[in-house]
């Protein structure tokens, strides 16, 4: 156990999981980034880790609570030779679907 409580696991396949976003596309989903409780900069590194591993076309879904990382993702996709698909708000967090290029 580190410091700061038990380490997380960057990312968690997402066993087949998906998700119909806003234009009425319906997406497999290939990695899930489980940031919940993290703060700048843990979410964008994460996220870039798990779209550098992922296949070309492949969609992650990065689920986080922190407004500023929700904000800091979709202009990071260009850097990223990504596209931000959708950044849905839920009960308890948001979950942002990036498609890797």
């Amino acid at each position: 156990m580190g410091i700061f409580g038990k380490k997380k696991t960057a990312e968690a396949p997402a066993n087949g999981f998906a998700v119909t976003l806003g234009d009425g596309i319906t997406y497999k989903i290939a990695r899930t980034v489980d940031c919940l409780g993290d703060s700048c900069p843990r979410p964008q590194l994460m996220t870039k880790k798990a779209v550098r591993e992922v296949n070309s076309g492949d969609v992650v879904e990065v689920v986080l609570d922190n407004p500023t990382s929700v904000e800091a993702l979709p202009p990071m996709c260009g850097e990223l030779v990504a596209t931000h698909l959708e950044t849905v708000k839920d009960a308890r967090c948001w979950k942002v679907y990036i498609r890797k290029d």
